[in-house]
C-alpha cells in the first residue's frame, strides 16, 4: 500500500463519518386551521392527534416546545394518523402549531394548533 491510497482511505473515512451540517427549513408561515383548547393538571398525559396526509407530507412543529409547561413524552403512528403524547410538567400555558409541509419543506399546506393551560 503506497502512503498515496493510505491517505486517500482516510479522507475518504473522515468524510464518510462527518457530521451533518444541514437542517431542516423551519415550517414557513401556517394557514388556517382549528386550534384545540386543552385544559389539565400538572402530572397528567395530554395527546393530539394529527391526521394523516397526502402522499409525501409530514406534519412538523412550528417553533419550539415549553418544556416548563408540557414536554414530549412520545409519538406513535396510530393507522393513518400520529399521536402524540406531552405530560404537563407546570403550570401556565402554551400553544404546539403543527404544519403539513413536502418532506421538509418550509411551505405548509394545513395546520393544527393545540392551546394547552397547565392548572
Amino acid at each position: 500500500m503506497t502512503a498515496r491510497t493510505a491517505l486517500a482511505g482516510l479522507a475518504a473515512g473522515a468524510f464518510l463519518v462527518a457530521p451533518a451540517w444541514a437542517a431542516a427549513p423551519p415550517v414557513g408561515p401556517l394557514p388556517a386551521g382549528p386550534t384545540m383548547q386543552i385544559t389539565t393538571k400538572r402530572g397528567e398525559l395530554v395527546a393530539v392527534a394529527l391526521p394523516g396526509q397526502p402522499s409525501g407530507r409530514v406534519w412538523r412543529l412550528k417553533g419550539s416546545i415549553n418544556t416548563r409547561v408540557v414536554r414530549e413524552v412520545s409519538e406513535a403512528d396510530v393507522g393513518k394518523d400520529v399521536v402524540i403524547v406531552f405530560r404537563a410538567t407546570g403550570q401556565g400555558a402554551t400553544t404546539l402549531s403543527y404544519g403539513s409541509t413536502r418532506g421538509e419543506t418550509a411551505k405548509a399546506y394545513a395546520a393544527k394548533r393545540f392551546h394547552i393551560t397547565v392548572r
